[in-house]
């Protein structure tokens, strides 16, 4: 198990509104537990919506702590990286506790970089590859989360993975 911490108040925003910003004295504890259920369903749906297949996936939301649990089988490296992402580039979330598994390991784990104001994949590339022009493979690697390589957002988690040379 590990517990990776993200950026609570960057990320894609699923729950709308105040949900899920903490629990305020008048809140019940049903009304936590119900929160909790609608956050992790929309958190499950966002994974499902980027194409990302994992067998047996459970996904809860703990809306005292914003930490979300992920478990699941994963068919390689690359696609439970990506649903890590995907839990923790939401907005409202301040760490995902990583239960997951992968059927078929043998790929080496990418390095997570928290996107800083200024950057961009070019300036990323250069700093992990000692080149710019290798972001196309920090863009690929963060399929399909980003859609365009001009689209980073500061507190953005990103994968970068091995230099494929």
């Amino acid at each position: 198990m590990s517990l990776f911490s993200f950026i609570k108040e960057a990320g894609e925003k699923l729950f709308g509104g105040s949900q899920a910003k903490g629990v305020q004295p008048s809140v019940t504890p049903e009304d936590v537990a119900a929160l909790s259920q609608t956050a992790g369903d929309a958190i499950a749906g966002y994974i499902n919506k980027m194409g990302l297949k994992v067998e047996a996936l459970q996904v809860s939301f703990d809306a005292p702590s914003a930490t979300v649990t992920v478990a699941g089988v994963a068919p390689d490296q690359a696609t439970k990286e990506k649903v890590l992402l995907c839990c923790g580039n939401v907005a409202s979330v301040a760490a995902v506790k990583d239960m997951m598994t992968v059927a078929s390991s043998g790929t080496a784990e990418s390095q997570m970089y928290v996107v800083v104001s200024g950057d961009n994949l070019s300036k990323i590339s250069k700093q992990f590859y000692g080149t710019p022009n290798k972001y196309p493979q920090i863009f690929e690697a963060n399929k399909p989360m980003l859609s365009d390589p001009d689209k980073i957002y500061p507190g953005q988690v990103l994968r970068i993975p091995p230099d494929a040379a």
